[in-house]
């Protein structure tokens, strides 16, 4: 196997790892609330009044969280910094790639209080909704569910484009960094399928 070959089997497996990783994460918590929400609705019969309020958010909450959150912001930023890390590797920065992708770390100033502000509102979400009764609880449940599915599926998407050569066109919100996500990420994707990526047909 030739340097060059290696490199770009190298770098396709950091982003694999970082955006596999965060999927992962998705998929672990979209579980969790769909057996939670469909264990409840099964055992509790909603009213129409509640069936009325399950479509409405569920409609609400993929417009704001899995369009706009994930598919517009969050998604393509993930794919932006797994590029980026494939590209300026550090250790640390790989063995955390999941984490660097959803730039808990090494990212702008603004962009890290966004994400921790966000993760605490997430938390606080949580605890408030095992407070609801049950139809309410399986309610916001089923659509945050769908929502996380959602914005799962377009990650995979934003993947399957860079590793086509197409990367998102966000910048990858690292410290000191002027260059606009994607920079290089033609190099990455053409080898990594001309080496046998996921993209090969």
């Amino acid at each position: 196997m030739s340097p060059s070959v290696r490199e770009q089997r190298l770098r396709l497996a950091v982003v694999l790892w970082g955006v596999l990783g965060v999927v992962a994460v998705l998929v672990e918590a979209i579980y969790r609330l769909a057996a939670t929400a469909v264990r409840i609705l099964t055992t509790h019969d909603l009213t129409t009044a509640q069936l009325i309020l399950l479509a409405a958010w569920t409609v609400v909450i993929a417009y704001f969280e899995g369009y706009r959150g994930f598919q517009r912001r969050f998604s393509p930023r993930v794919i932006a910094r797994a590029l980026h890390l494939a590209e300026h590797r550090r250790p640390l920065h790989v063995a955390l790639a999941p984490l660097y992708c959803m730039a808990l770390f090494h990212t702008t100033r603004r962009r890290l209080i966004a994400t921790w502000v966000l993760i605490a509102g997430i938390v606080a979400l949580i605890l408030l909704v095992r407070q609801m009764s049950p139809p309410y609880r399986a309610i916001v449940d089923a659509g945050v569910a769908f929502a996380l599915a959602w914005g799962t599926v377009s990650i995979l998407v934003y993947l399957a484009r860079g590793l086509a050569g197409r990367p998102p066109g966000i910048p990858a919100d690292v410290p000191q960094d002027v260059l606009r996500a994607g920079s290089g990420a033609e190099q990455l994707a053409r080898p990594a399928v001309q080496a046998g990526g996921p993209c090969d047909p």
